[in-house]
């Protein structure tokens, strides 16, 4: 009797976890898709990308299919997130490629193109209506549109394993690239993620959000100090 009521709480424990699994996507096709058409600097093999379709189709629809939940840590739905917005934004260059830039598609934020169950979400809603209500401003260097000024595109998955170091990392290193950002005494000229997303950078004190993570100090950021925005396409 003993023995019946142990194998069936195994079997209750097992069925469980099993279930779980099923309800968290599996970030390994993603970070298998980006290790073999993703470069170090951020660009993309879109021809690559293209011949592995079907693993990329197969990682969206997991997405699709396996939404966050309420029980979810923040670090999973942070992994998520940006993982489905990266994703979203390379599916539609993939879809229309070859084309120059992800402006040259019709509406592209507000393109309702990535379905969980019976709702439909845009870059723009992803962006604003999810991540940037997490309180976590360093969202804006790990995700990617597909453009030359944006943050790289880093050549991983991010997962609730490595999302936080990777805030903090990437973070750090979009503020101290010179190709996004040139911070010297004489010479501020700032990506215009600063300035479009000013108030989610410490309440509207840039400065002191940059001064966090920059190799050198600024006391203020000048009017006119943000570079025009490259959004020619990120490829090789």
């Amino acid at each position: 009797m003993k023995k019946g009521k142990l194998l069936w709480l195994a079997l209750i424990v097992i069925f469980c976890f099993v279930m779980n699994a099923q309800t968290k996507p599996d970030h390994s096709k993603w970070d298998q898709l980006l290790i073999l058409n993703v470069s170090k600097d951020g660009k993309v093999n879109y021809e690559g990308m293209i011949k592995d379709s079907p693993l990329f189709y197969e990682y969206f629809r997991s997405l699709s299919d396996t939404p966050p939940t309420e029980e979810w840590s923040k670090e999973e739905k942070l992994a998520y997130w940006i993982n489905a917005y990266n994703a979203i934004a390379l599916k539609m260059i993939m879809d229309n490629y070859p084309v120059k830039s992800i402006n040259d598609l019709h509406d592209p934020w507000n393109q309702k193109f990535f379905r969980i169950k019976d709702k439909r979400y845009s870059l723009d809603e992803i962006e604003h209506q999810i991540l940037r209500k997490m309180n976590e401003p360093r969202i804006h260097f790990l995700i990617n549109c597909a453009a030359n000024s944006s943050p790289k595109l880093w050549n991983m998955a991010y997962t609730a394993k490595n999302v936080n170091e990777a805030l903090e990392t990437k973070t750090r290193e979009f503020i101290n690239d010179p190709t996004k950002n040139v911070i010297e005494d004489e010479k501020i000229n700032l990506s215009q993620i600063f300035e479009w997303y000013k108030d989610d950078f410490n309440k509207g004190d840039v400065a002191a959000f940059i001064n966090q993570y920059s190799t050198v100090r600024i006391n203020k950021v000048p009017k006119k100090s943000y570079k025009q925005y490259d959004w020619g396409l990120n490829k090789q």
